[in-house]
């Protein structure tokens, strides 16, 4: 197995101090943070990530009970077809090419591993509508095995605002997190900062401007960002 860590981008002391600082921040206001996906064996979080791209958790959460009674085994998904699972995850956006991506990854999931839900990225990215993110969900909450970090919108947004990261594709964007957070916090540190994303700094109408964490921690091109609020309220506390 390839090591995740081996080509990683170097970082100083002095970056890795402060994705420590932050992430002790994050985790001290999110001591519960988790994936907000809702399942409870590993074929129901892999099939519920695949439904959620371009699509809300919350959506996501309130087609899945249906789909999971009517078949609750990977075994279920690949005896039916495309249009058995269509009318269960309607309300999702391209319900259509995510029903044929869910019976034919339990397909191969029959036909090549048992029925299980393989354990190792290469494997994983073998099934349809599975992607280096799916895997990082997958592999960290099922297995609890760190092989990267997942990025998806709220991350890139934070990863950039917070100084983290300058690149411009997920890809580079989780080799930045990987060399800055210690492997052990990867799978927990995309929950944290996809509910600050959530909760305060949203791409639109967020709250960053009353915000400790993103008053502390925000930045543009890597240098700390002072609201005029949060410098208003430095010079009072003199």
């Amino acid at each position: 197995m390839a090591d995740p860590l081996k080509g990683l981008p170097r970082k100083t002391a002095a970056q890795r101090q402060r994705a420590h600082a932050l992430f002790e921040a994050l985790q001290a206001r999110y001591p519960d943070a988790h994936c907000e996906l809702n399942w409870t064996v590993p074929h129901e979080l892999l099939f519920a990530t695949i439904l959620s791209a371009q699509c809300t958790d919350v959506a996501v959460n309130r087609a899945t009970p249906a789909l999971f009674r009517t078949f609750p085994r990977v075994k279920d998904y690949a005896l039916a077809t495309p249009l058995a699972i269509e009318p269960l995850i309607r309300s999702i956006g391209l319900f259509r090419s995510k029903a044929r991506a869910l019976f034919e990854s339990a397909q191969l999931l029959e036909t090549r591993f048992g029925g299980e839900v393989p354990q190792t990225m290469h494997e994983l990215v073998q099934l349809r509508g599975v992607a280096r993110k799916t895997a990082n969900v997958v592999l960290g909450n099922c297995f609890g095995l760190n092989e990267g970090v997942v990025v998806d919108t709220h991350v890139e947004r934070l990863a950039h605002r917070f100084g983290l990261s300058r690149a411009t594709t997920p890809q580079r964007i989780e080799l930045d997190l990987m060399a800055l957070f210690p492997r052990a916090n990867w799978c927990v540190l995309s929950h944290l900062l996809i509910l600050q994303g959530r909760r305060v700094c949203k791409a639109r109408g967020g709250l960053c401007e009353s915000d400790e964490i993103c008053a502390r921690f925000c930045s543009e091109n890597g240098k700390p960002r002072t609201t005029k609020k949060v410098a208003q309220k430095t010079s009072e506390s003199r």
